[in-house]
């Protein structure tokens, strides 16, 4: 199976959002985005993304996901497992987080990929997972740590998705990001 690159987003200074807004459609069936690099302007914000089915005039797609962890603290000093049900949709419009508690210090920045599968059917529900790792923590209280992140789900639509955007929560800037979507087929 080729990977083909379709287009790079490259964030250079700080920016609300990374948007795709062209050339998801049925060419392929299988599109990735892979993240490089992503810097958050603040503490404590989730990076996430959402799906649009009008060339990206709005995002919002009804959607649910699930999200569970692993993570290990850079002392030595804890690590942990789980399901994080404070970060997970369940058929909402809002964005789905896909790496949690990103951090601001120059060092830190989350890493990952995206897979979203068959965005132009218009018969079924569009399937997505994504895994990330992170250096975060929230400063002053606990870390630094690395966590991987794993998370799924659909955006609950038979329309054609036709874009997405990469954002952080609470209206924090992306710093610096190199974003990459792929067809695969």
């Amino acid at each position: 199976m080729a990977m083909t690159l379709i287009t790079t987003n490259t964030i250079t200074s700080g920016t609300a959002a990374s948007a795709f807004t062209s050339s998801i459609d049925s060419t392929y069936k299988l599109y990735i985005f892979k993240w490089y690099d992503v810097h958050c302007a603040d503490d404590d914000r989730q990076f996430q993304f959402q799906a649009s089915t009008d060339g990206g005039s709005s995002y919002g797609i009804t959607g649910t996901s699930t999200v569970f962890h692993a993570d290990h603290y850079e002392d030595d000093s804890a690590t942990s497992f789980g399901y994080q049900a404070n970060v997970d949709v369940a058929n909402a419009t809002s964005y789905m987080n896909i790496a949690v508690s990103c951090t601001s210090p120059n060092d830190s920045s989350t890493a990952g990929e995206l897979y979203l599968f068959n965005p132009s059917n218009t018969t079924y529900v569009k399937h997505w997972y994504a895994t990330s790792n992170l250096m975060g923590g929230a400063i002053g209280v606990v870390g630094p740590w690395s966590a991987n992140y794993y998370t799924a789900g659909y955006f609950n639509t038979t329309s054609a998705v036709d874009a997405i955007n990469f954002q952080f929560s609470s209206s924090s800037n992306i710093d610096t990001a190199v974003i990459k979507m792929y067809g695969v087929g």
